[in-house]
């Protein structure tokens, strides 16, 4: 520890930034050696300052305001990045959308020695930031480890343990993810809302991305696994569901591929899949679904879902974002149910013959959960190093924690991986 801090989180007075502030405060005693030293950052130094202070009052930790340091840093400003970076172990990159404001944070944490977590949800982001970034990082030894927030570590890190805890070779895995909202109901600030419009629009960019990796097809252990349909009724949520459109497949598949080729483990098959409730809800579903892939076909288009996100969400995006009340009153639940070869069998021959049923379940996802993810992200990082992947890199969740006891520590704040039910199937 040669540098002042070890962790500094930048974007600090975002929405998202706020709530990441708050739970570094929470468990800044879980840092090296019971501390913590940290710092935030970020464009305003105003607006920096009123965020500690509301941090402080939130959790009743006055001194917050004089033991916090503030530090102006701006993407367009490479060198206030740099200057940043040379003070921190870890950035926490809160400055999304990621595909505007990402790239240049990433650089500066790669060229001047900080490692870098964040909570992007846009695989086109993630995946450039490997193409681009992975072998400088690596000769650097720098971590950088993307989507460690609600996208994706619920997903990934549950997809590992439910290998761990099965008995023999885990060949497939479905999850089925739920959210409930409570009495006030919920939304997702518009944030989201954002990178989805630009995903989308972009998504012949990510084909082409994927192209210049030239992966070969990652080994099929045992039968390979069916897709569902579009859109279908889930016996094991009871109610209907369609496939995840999140960054989660894409971020798991990564982790297998890394796992496999880099630590010789058998890969495991993944398909996601998201509850969308009864008749009226898929109804509203197909309504907003068939406006947004018209309108984010042209620049118009676009503008107009990005000013009007409740509207065409039906809601459930907010430019206010969700109140304290619903991030209180809001949950999730991942059902994942794995398929695999018991122990003394021959993954290559026959069919299946074990199963398993785990779950991954915790508070609101955007802003309770995804701080809780972020922070642990981190902590782990500081304080299991030795457990990290061999080299510097950048890496999935999954690739950078599979070793280590994050998932302990999750289970301790409130996001909870448990067989279920009880006992394997």
């Amino acid at each position: 520890m040669t540098r002042p801090y070890h962790i500094i989180i930048f974007g600090a007075s975002g929405f998202t930034g706020q709530f990441v502030v708050e739970e570094v405060a929470r468990t800044a005693s879980e840092g090296p050696k019971g501390s913590l030293k940290w710092a935030v950052a970020g464009r305003n130094r105003a607006k920096l300052e009123k965020v500690v202070e509301q941090a402080a009052g939130t959790l009743s930790k006055p001194e917050l305001k004089s033991e916090v340091d503030i530090l102006v840093a701006d993407v367009s400003d490479l060198d206030s990045l740099a200057v940043m970076c040379k003070q921190a172990v870890i950035v926490l990159s809160c400055v999304g959308p990621y595909r505007f404001f990402g790239d240049p944070v990433v650089k500066s944490c790669v060229e001047n020695g900080a490692h870098c977590i964040d909570i992007s949800g846009e695989p086109q982001f993630l995946e450039s930031m490997q193409l681009n970034y992975h072998d400088q990082a690596a000769g650097n030894g720098v971590y950088i480890v993307g989507s460690c927030g609600f996208d994706s570590i619920p997903a990934d890190m549950g997809v590992i343990y439910t290998r761990d805890q099965f008995k023999g070779t885990l060949t497939a895995v479905e999850s089925f993810l739920t959210a409930s909202a409570g009495p006030e109901g919920g939304c997702i600030h518009d944030g989201t809302w954002q990178s989805a419009i630009y995903g989308l629009a972009d998504s012949n960019k990510l084909r082409s991305l994927r192209k210049k990796f030239g992966h070969k097809p990652l080994p099929v252990v045992g039968p390979k696994i069916k897709r569902r349909g579009t859109l279908f009724y889930s016996n094991e949520l009871q109610q209907y569901a369609i496939p995840f459109m999140g960054t989660d497949p894409s971020v798991v598949k990564r982790t297998q591929r890394y796992l496999t080729e880099e630590l010789n483990e058998s890969p495991v098959q993944y398909g996601a899949y998201v509850g969308v409730g009864g008749i009226s809800n898929i109804f509203k579903l197909v309504f907003a679904g068939l406006m947004f892939f018209f309108f984010v076909k042209f620049s118009f288009g676009r503008n107009l879902l990005i000013k009007f996100p409740e509207f065409f969400s039906f809601g459930f995006f907010s430019k206010a974002g969700p109140t304290r009340k619903q991030r209180e009153g809001s949950s999730f639940r991942f059902i994942f149910l794995g398929e695999g070869y018991t122990e003394g069998s021959d993954p290559s021959e026959g069919k299946p013959n074990g199963k398993i049923r785990t779950l991954v379940k915790g508070p609101e996802v955007g802003y309770v959960a995804t701080p809780i993810a972020m922070v642990q992200a981190a902590l782990t990082m500081l304080n299991e190093s030795d457990s990290l992947p061999n080299t510097g890199g950048v890496y999935t969740p999954g690739a950078t924690f599979a070793k280590t006891t994050l998932i302990d520590r999750l289970n301790k704040h409130g996001i909870q991986f448990s067989l279920f039910p009880p006992e394997v199937q």
